[in-house]
């Protein structure tokens, strides 16, 4: 049954990044490119640390999310946000600080904590931006990731920190994000 929910959390990521990548392309939605990026090296982290704790079958889910996030990066350089704003420069900066410790500890969960906490820094760009804009952002790859992350926690095959807590901070992230895009009333510029 675990990798029945892992087959169908793939798929889930699947079917919401490849429309977000269309977007992308076509210049309808602006991914962040500090947010993609350490979301990246944060997603890549998170499945080591999975597959370290136990996970098993349940990393699937964030592997694909990896492939996902790296491919949307490099879009994002060339089709994604260009007016960084300099709050943006210290969140970046925060979030690549937080490598440190984890570079230090070595430690799966710690790494996990300190890579969910990067996580929740740099997806302030991109919260910060569509707050102003909902429109740069479509609801169906943020609406997708909160289904799948609850079925991620459904398809792992350990339950400790290093296994659920990024799932549990992007069920709570991408609900807040599928929020504002779809019923924040944009800002009316001056």
């Amino acid at each position: 049954m675990k990798e029945a929910f892992a087959l169908v959390a793939v798929i889930i990521a699947i079917c919401g990044y490849i429309p977000y990548l269309r977007d992308a392309y076509k210049k309808r939605v602006t991914p962040h490119p500090y947010t993609w990026l350490v979301w990246s090296i944060v997603t890549g982290i998170t499945f080591f640390g999975q597959l370290v704790k136990g996970a098993g079958i349940g990393a699937l889910p964030t592997l694909a999310s990896e492939i996902f996030s790296i491919t949307i990066l490099l879009f994002s350089l060339r089709h994604g946000f260009k007016n960084i704003a300099k709050i943006d420069h210290f969140f970046l900066i925060v979030s690549l600080l937080g490598l440190i410790p984890w570079i230090l500890t070595k430690d799966p969960t710690i790494s996990v904590i300190i890579a969910v906490s990067i996580d929740l820094v740099a997806f302030m760009p991109t919260i910060r931006k569509t707050w102003k804009k909902p429109e740069s952002e479509t609801p169906i790859l943020y609406s997708a990731n909160v289904l799948r992350h609850i079925l991620t926690i459904f398809s792992l095959q350990s339950y400790n920190i290093a296994t659920m807590l990024h799932s549990v901070a992007m069920i709570l992230t991408n609900s807040i994000m599928t929020g504002i895009i779809l019923f924040k009333k944009p800002i009316k510029q001056k």
